[in-house]
């Protein structure tokens, strides 16, 4: 009966309820929060004192409602405004989020632009901004070419007249593994050659446009003097007075003398080596064997004559011994394992590119002599046995920084072997009994090959091939150097001969090999 005596009471009260959120939204921005709250609290004091019971519950829960979601939306809002602009993760692929000015407003907002364009365009940009610093632009001179005058340049048309055809097999037997093996950017050693590249390519593109615009040559761009920035102040340039009262005596009968220094094409190089080898067994070692201890001695002096145009002239010293001790030996108690005298000449004319015509004479002996084990015979000794060979031909040398080679092709060789000593049995070095000279004619292959690993590893080798079309003498003679200071070193040393001259000591085996490892001494001048 209440609701129905107050029913307009009732409607103006629920039309009122209805235009809350409404007035709340357009009135937190205009008003204050306790003015809002005052005015709240007066309108629902004024129904509250009609209809108490039936508004008790509904009015307070919804104005508390629109106070909690005007104090979020709030708070969202500020927290978007400290929260910095992000990309998602698929468009940060492809974009970047850079800063720009906004002319129209005079204000900075922030834009999304792609990275290409901000790789090959945005640059330009950001050069052309008044308010970049100059200290943060890269100086790059390898574009010159586009920032001087209109020029010609003749790399742009030198690169499209070039020939650039190279035969192409189906097959390489010889692939390059190098990319694979030891993979690098190319990008930091190429970067000026792409760079040139680069601007021949729009060079060549706009002469044909605006050919009427060029207004200088490269030869002429070459020939204008060079700006230095470096140059340091100039020193005041005020003579004294007494300089210049001075007078000044000049003699021209003395005749000004000129000294001419003749350039020494002779280089000479040297090098030596103490190696040592050794190994301890006690005496009742379970495996037995026995101790022992080497030493080798390596000696070598060159001298090369060169005048840079024709001719060249090498010239060599060798010595080479290996003392080895020999315990269980009841005639010795060393025994000398390797010793060579050698001593080499080769003299050439240069024929043609890598090409001399040469003449070559070696000499190789022994210093010592040498017993076999546990025998007094004397197997060797100085001048006995003593090789001469002397050969005409062609020889072909490669210097690279790295290596040297030499090949050395001679049809025509005389080769002579001599036994000075008669405890030496000359029929063990192909003689015929009683003779003490044989001669021969044949050809000689020589081949020295020098490389330098790494400036601590060297390698050394040479091989020597004689023939009389009777009996075959191979030597190959290889040297590795592991140079750990100036003075000390280690050295692997393998010498391997085949000689079917002679019969064989030992066997029917006309192949022979002897090996060294040794560390020691050394000295290079």
């Amino acid at each position: 009966m209440t609701f129905m005596k107050n029913r307009h009471l009732w409607t103006w009260v629920v039309a009122m309820f209805l235009s809350v959120p409404v007035m709340a939204q357009s009135s937190v921005g205009e008003l204050e929060k306790e003015d809002f709250l005052q005015a709240v609290d007066s309108v629902v004091q004024a129904v509250v004192e009609e209809e108490a019971d039936s508004l008790e519950l509904l009015i307070p829960v919804k104005i508390d409602s629109i106070l909690v979601d005007s104090i979020a939306r709030q708070q969202e809002e500020e927290k978007r405004r400290k929260t910095p602009p992000k990309l998602s993760s698929l468009l940060a692929r492809y974009c970047v989020l850079k800063l720009s000015s906004d002319s129209s407003e005079d204000s900075v907002k922030v834009d999304t632009v792609s990275m290409l364009y901000e790789q090959y365009v945005g640059v330009l940009d950001y050069l052309n901004d008044p308010r970049t610093p100059e200290r943060y632009i890269v100086v790059d001179p390898k574009y010159y070419k586009l920032f001087l005058p209109y020029t010609f340049y003749y790399s742009p048309m030198r690169e499209v007249s070039e020939l650039k055809w190279n035969f192409r097999t189906p097959y390489d037997s010889v692939p390059d593994f190098s990319a694979r093996m030891l993979p690098f950017d190319k990008d930091r050693f190429t970067s000026i050659r792409s760079a040139n590249e680069r601007v021949d390519r729009m060079l060549l593109a706009s002469y044909p446009q605006c050919s009427e615009r060029i207004v200088l040559t490269e030869d002429e761009v070459m020939q204008s003097r060079v700006f230095r920035d470096n140059i340091g102040k100039e020193v005041e340039s005020r003579p004294s007075v007494t300089k210049l009262i001075r007078k000044k005596h000049y003699n021209f009968d003395e005749e000004a003398g000129v000294v001419i220094h003749k350039p020494n094409w002779w280089v000479t190089t040297g090098s030596s080596s103490l190696q040592f080898t050794q190994n301890a067994i006690s005496r009742n070692w379970y495996k037995g064997g026995e101790s022992s201890t080497s030493v080798m001695l390596n000696l070598l002096l060159t001298a090369k004559y060169n005048d840079q145009q024709r001719v060249e002239w090498e010239n060599l010293l060798e010595i080479k011994t290996n003392v080895s001790s020999a315990p269980s030996d009841t005639c010795h108690n060393f025994l000398i394992t390797s010793d060579v005298l050698r001593l080499y000449s080769k003299l050439g004319v240069k024929a043609f590119s890598k090409w001399y015509y040469t003449i070559s004479t070696e000499l190789k002996t022994q210093l010592f002599n040498s017993y076999g084990s546990n025998s007094m015979e004397r197997k060797a000794a100085f001048l006995a046995p003593l090789d001469w060979s002397t050969s005409i031909g062609m020889d072909y040398k490669l210097d690279k920084s790295k290596f040297n080679l030499s090949v050395f092709l001679a049809p025509l060789t005389y080769t002579m072997r001599y036994i000075g000593n008669k405890e030496v049995n000359e029929t063990s070095y192909g003689l015929e009994e009683g003779a003490s000279v044989k001669h021969d004619f044949g050809s000689q292959v020589q081949t020295n090959f020098q490389w330098t690993i790494v400036p601590a590893v060297k390698l050394k080798t040479r091989l020597d091939y004689l023939t009389s079309y009777k009996w075959t003498r191979v030597e190959w003679e290889t040297n590795v150097d592991f140079i750990f200071t100036k003075f000390l070193s280690a050295r692997f040393y393998v010498l391997a001969r085949y000689d079917d001259s002679a019969a064989p000591t030992v066997g029917d085996s006309y192949f022979q090999c002897t090996e060294t490892l040794g560390f020691g001494l050394n000295y290079t001048w």
